[in-house]
Order: C-alpha cells, then structure tokens, then sequence
C-alpha cells in the first residue's frame, strides 16, 4: 500500500534570524548575519521527512508576498505545495534575534476566511485509509479553536494522524484516537496539574491519554530524554543522547517526523521511538534541521547502546 503523507500548518511564517553583536536597548543596531527561511510546525515536520527520504505535502494558507516567498522556498526544498493563497493579508515574518538568547518577535498572519477553510477541509477528505496526517501547532485567532477536532471528523476511516498541539486542542482530539500525539513533559503535567521532572513520573500519565483515547503517547523531555507508550503495551524511555544544545527550535517536530519515518519503514514502536529521538536531538545539535545522516548516526550510536 502506497501511503501518501500531509502536514498542516495553518499559520506559516518567514523565520528572519538576526544576530547583532553586542546588542542594546533603545539604539539603532546593525545586523552581523541574517537569513530568512519559510517555518512553522507542519512546514518543519515536512522538512526533516524530506531530509530522511519520505515525500508529503505541505497544507494549509499563505498570502502576499511573504507568502509568495514561502511557497517558493518550499518547492525549492523539494517539498509538495498544498498551501491555498488567500486574497488579502500577509504571510506572517517571525523575528528571532539570536543575540538575545530566546528572544522573538512573532508576527500574527492573515486572517483564513470559512470559504477558505472549507477548500482545505474538502482537500482532507480525499485523504484514502493509510494516508498519514500532521496537525501540527497553534490554531490561528480567526479560526475556531476546535479546527483540528473538526478536520478529524471530516477525515476518512484509517487515515493515521500525528496531533501536536497543546491543552484542550490536544484533549479534543483524544476521543478521536490520533496514532500519535506527542505533548512535552510541561504540557502533560499542565494538563493533570503535576510536576513531571523525570522519566518515571511521567508514565502514569501518559497512560491517561492512553486511555482517553491516544494510541500512542511520545513525550519529549528536552535534555531528559524521552518516553513512549506504545499501542502494543509497550513502554520505551531513554535518556538524551550526549550533544551541544546549539538551535532547539524545531527539535518536537523533528521527533514526531523521525518517529513517524521510523514506524514506516518497518512497523516497529522501538526503532520508531529511537528514530524520533535521534531527529529531536540531531536537529537541536544543529543549526538548522538536522540533515539525513546526522539523524541517521545518532541513531545507530543510540541503539548500540540498548
């Protein structure tokens, strides 16, 4: 069976990277390097799949010439173009001064018209049963916090869904049985109001949405690791692998994307779980998305060791 793979990101950007040696407050800074590069959860999950050899599409709205920009820089990463154009507003530029660890200034995007909306909903429901299906980040203010919800029950029967997003967008979706969600250890102790510091805490509650619903639960920990609870009873868990924390940015989606390749390509909770470790670390090793081989490697360095 020939399984065909979309993300959706329904709020894309250009990500503008500046750094400024030597910044200050209230005075005209000049920049020391700069780049610009089309982003947003969905877009990055396509990304590190490209990069591990597995085609998608890209869905979801662009417009102005920003969002010109963006679709250029889509195709040109070789990734499928499914964004619908919108008439009025503008594709949103984030600013991330990399100078000022953490700092961004993100920009709103345009507002989606229902009409809009509804060409995309149609789109999902040619999706066929095997298909797989990224949701991937926040849901834009013009739109209906339940979009997501909504987009599932247009979907057909057997099409797999990866749903990464947050709080109640995150619990909606659980009825619905997602193949995979994938909230951090902050997001799932804000969901049941605790603490969740290391691995072992973390099991009994990823068990919950378990039960609520989710088939598989993959919480990332940052540099505590990761833990899996898998469909067949499963339980994985690893700590990170060693490694510079140079870019987080992007590293959940490259987890969910690795974890997804990895369950393709041989139907395996362990080797899905350690690819989608490998990705999350490589890219947040890297300055940009982590390349192929560099999730490859880490990989095969992390599952010599179990």
């Amino acid at each position: 069976m020939k399984r065909r793979i979309y993300t959706v990101t329904l709020n894309p950007s250009l990500d503008y990277a500046v750094s400024v040696d030597h910044f200050r407050m209230g005075y005209t800074n000049r920049t020391k390097s700069e780049h610009m590069s089309v982003g947003g959860k969905g877009i990055n999950v396509s990304t590190v799949l490209k990069n591990l050899g597995y085609e998608s599409e890209a869905l979801g709205f662009v417009a102005g010439f920003t969002g010109q920009e963006a679709v250029r820089q889509l195709t040109e990463r070789g990734i499928g173009n499914g964004l619908i154009m919108l008439e009025e507003g503008l594709t949103r530029i984030n600013i991330k001064l990399q100078s000022v660890e953490g700092t961004e200034i993100n920009g709103q995007g345009p507002e989606i018209p229902g009409e809009k909306l509804e060409l995309l909903m149609k789109r999902l429901e040619e999706l066929s049963a095997g298909d797989v299906l990224f949701l991937s980040g926040s849901i834009p203010a013009s739109l209906s916090k339940e979009t997501y919800l909504h987009m599932m029950e247009r979907l057909r029967t057997g099409v797999m869904t990866v749903v990464d997003v947050s709080g109640d967008a995150l619990l909606k979706a659980l009825p619905l049985h997602p193949f995979l969600i994938k909230p951090n250890h902050h997001e799932l102790g804000e969901i049941f109001g605790a603490a969740l510091s290391d691995r072992a805490a973390v099991v009994p509650y990823a068990k919950k949405l378990q039960e609520m619903g989710a088939r598989n639960v993959l919480v990332s920990m940052a540099g505590a690791g990761a833990v899996l609870l898998a469909e067949d009873g499963s339980v994985y868990e690893t700590p990170a692998p060693d490694g510079k924390l140079v870019n987080g940015v992007g590293a959940g989606d490259s987890m969910a994307a690795g974890f997804v390749a990895g369950w393709l390509a041989g139907q395996d909770y362990r080797q899905a779980f350690y690819m989608g470790v490998a990705a999350g670390s490589a890219s947040a090793f890297s300055e940009e998305l982590a390349a192929g081989e560099e999730i490859l490697a880490l990989y095969q360095m992390m599952t010599k060791e179990v």
